[in-house]
């Protein structure tokens, strides 16, 4: 007989049940929508050969960050590709890509919301504490419930796990945005969609780029921990090591892990940095807008 005197465990377990006894349709559907969504990234980064992919990422490197950094990306991409782990890397870049953009749909919106609406703001920023506190893995057990082993319930853990950056990063960018600017854009006439896409969210992008390489980050982080349910990718490469105590499968495709996910950090956070060099100043970026208008 339990001792304790508040059973939180068993009353989740009962929403659980309840949700699985009632709507299992509606979570095949979502399931099967989001199945989809990464099958089909996936092989849209399986079409090209290897060699297209690489130079993809290299040129990408060159145009964003430098020649260094470039060979850095080549010799990386090529050191995967000699050690056999090409093909989960890619299944884990498709993972990352699919999670992260279904993040960034549901999150950038929400934080537009939030920083509109004080009250929506006060109430989402409890869930995201939860949501990015909570121990990662703990969200795959209800999602392996509610759709089954597979990349689907490790999609849907990642994007719970990884939203909360680009919705707290949206929201507090639009908040940050200088009051000057938004009084000139409404003084010119700007209605609020208008603000909103000419004003606000090109002044808050660095701050947005910032929240979408925290996703991207996470969302890597939390693909790899989603192997637990037959994800794939990398990380079931990882698990493995660790069942058989085998050290260097585990190096290796530790360092495959290491090594996208410092390309995919530099790069899309170059993608901040650099915009926030070229506006020139809130005031300069806003004159240059009217102008072009």
């Amino acid at each position: 007989m339990s001792d304790k005197k508040l059973d939180l465990g068993s009353w989740v377990n009962d929403v659980v049940q309840h949700l699985l006894d009632n709507y299992s349709g509606a979570f095949d559907s979502v399931g099967g929508v989001v199945s989809g969504f990464s099958e089909g990234i996936e092989q849209l980064l399986m079409l090209p050969p290897a060699w297209l992919l690489i130079a993809i990422f290299v040129g990408l490197g060159l145009w964003r960050i430098g020649a260094r950094f470039a060979g850095f990306t080549a010799v990386s991409f090529i050191l995967i590709v000699m050690t056999g782990f090409w093909e989960q890397t890619v299944v884990t870049l498709g993972l990352t890509f699919s999670s992260t953009l279904i993040s960034l749909l549901l999150g950038i919106p929400l934080g537009i919301w939030a920083a509109n609406s004080e009250r929506v703001s006060l109430t989402i920023r409890p869930i995201l504490d939860f949501m990015q506190t909570m121990p990662a893995f703990v969200y795959l057990i209800p999602a392996a419930m509610l759709f089954g082993l597979g990349r689907v319930p490790g999609i849907i853990a990642t994007v719970i796990f990884a939203m909360p950056p680009a919705v707290r990063l949206t929201n507090l960018g639009i908040r940050q945005v200088n009051k000057e600017i938004i009084e000139a854009g409404q003084s010119f006439g700007c209605n609020s969609r208008q603000l909103l896409f000419k004003v606000q969210l090109p002044n808050a992008m660095p701050s947005i780029m910032a929240g979408v390489n925290q996703t991207i980050m996470m969302a890597l982080s939390m693909v790899i921990i989603a192997s637990m349910v037959g994800a794939g990718g990398l990380g079931n490469d990882v698990l493995a090591s660790i069942q058989r105590l085998d050290i260097g499968l585990g190096f290796e495709s530790g360092m495959a892990v290491v090594l996208l996910a410092i390309i995919l950090d530099r790069i899309t956070e170059s993608f901040g940095t650099k915009q926030t060099q070229a506006r020139g100043g809130l005031f300069g970026w806003f004159n240059a807008k009217l102008q072009r208008q």
